[in-house]
């Protein structure tokens, strides 16, 4: 009897002590659990402030719609190609993103269709805060946060636009390795083409959309005006603001810039060429400027200047600074 009293102590000795190793055993594997903050993401979502004020949670979203292209690249740029479920027309037509044949297109970026965006059953929709039409992309927040689906707005004109959106995109995803590659390290190529190629004797330049319709010119505050800013350009449309309104040829006929970009804008570019040559180049005073004198009346590449070059925006302002360094004819 005592023999076996004794070998019940010791079997319960063993067990307890197994059981102190399994603790030590966890509570050494706490040092390899993820960090403060993937561990909060994981629990109670990312949370961030959008474009229009909303504080906005996500919690680690699988379907994902966008409804702008430069939007959809910006989340397969983030690391989320496998969760994007439907986008808007633009993303195909502009940009060669390797995107599935099958991907469901839920209308234009001016126009989305909010039936086929419900029937995707997303848990996040990327929309703009700037749609020219106010009713496009706003008014499209009721009804998806009252479906239970996560709206978050963006505001992307200018690069650091980009890398804040970037920024938050990889939050979400959690590809922080995609926030240096195609941010931070963008941005870097950018300062060094700036520091490299800033011109000291500011020349003047008009930049100008055109159009099917008509004719808009730029100021700094635009995607390109800034890029030209940047490069040490005055933009004529920074003294003439009436100008945003009231497209004058013969005020620029007045100012001479030095310089003179177009972007052509629309799906018809000869129709945009067409309304150039009727409605600015038809003025007899037009080919005494000194742009167009000097061969420097230059139009831009849509890929690079109408479209969110994101990734590539160092591109956009080497493409530029080549252009400003070249000399006059």
């Amino acid at each position: 009897m005592i023999q076996t009293q004794k070998r019940i102590r010791t079997s319960m000795g063993y067990l307890l002590l197994a059981m102190l190793l399994i603790c030590v055993l966890a509570l050494s594997g706490c040092g390899t659990a993820p960090n403060t903050q993937e561990s909060v993401q994981s629990e109670g979502g990312y949370t961030f402030t959008d474009a229009i004020g909303q504080e906005i949670t996500v919690h680690n979203p699988q379907r994902v719609v966008s409804l702008m292209g430069s939007f959809s690249e910006i989340w397969i740029l983030a690391g989320g190609a496998d969760t994007l479920v439907g986008t808007s027309h633009d993303t195909v037509d502009n940009r060669d993103l390797g995107l599935p044949d099958d991907i469901a297109i839920v209308g234009t970026y001016q126009n989305p269709n909010i039936e086929e965006i419900l029937a995707l059953n997303p848990d996040l929709v990327l929309l703009s805060s700037e749609t020219t039409r106010t009713d496009s992309h706003v008014a499209l927040k009721d009804a998806l946060q009252g479906a239970g689906i996560t709206a978050a707005y963006f505001s992307v004109t200018h690069f650091e636009d980009y890398l804040n959106m970037l920024e938050i995109c990889t939050d979400i995803t959690g590809n922080k390795e995609a926030y240096h590659t195609n941010g931070t390290a963008v941005q870097e190529r950018i300062a060094q083409i700036i520091a490299d190629n800033t011109l000291e004797d500011e020349p003047s330049a008009l930049l100008m959309v055109t159009y099917s319709g008509g004719i808009r010119a730029q100021n700094s505050d635009t995607m390109t005006g800034k890029m030209l800013s940047e490069l040490g350009c005055k933009n004529i449309l920074d003294d003439y603001p009436s100008m945003l309104q009231d497209f004058s040829v013969e005020k620029i006929i007045e100012t001479d810039p030095d310089y003179i970009f177009v972007i052509p804008m629309g799906n018809d570019d000869a129709l945009a060429q067409k309304n150039l040559k009727e409605n600015v180049e038809s003025n007899p005073a037009w080919s005494s400027l000194t742009a167009v004198a000097n061969d420097r009346y230059i139009l831009l590449p849509k890929d690079l200047f109408l479209y969110k070059p994101n990734a590539v925006w160092d591109e956009s302002y080497a493409y530029l600074a080549a252009l400003l360094h070249q000399p006059a004819v």
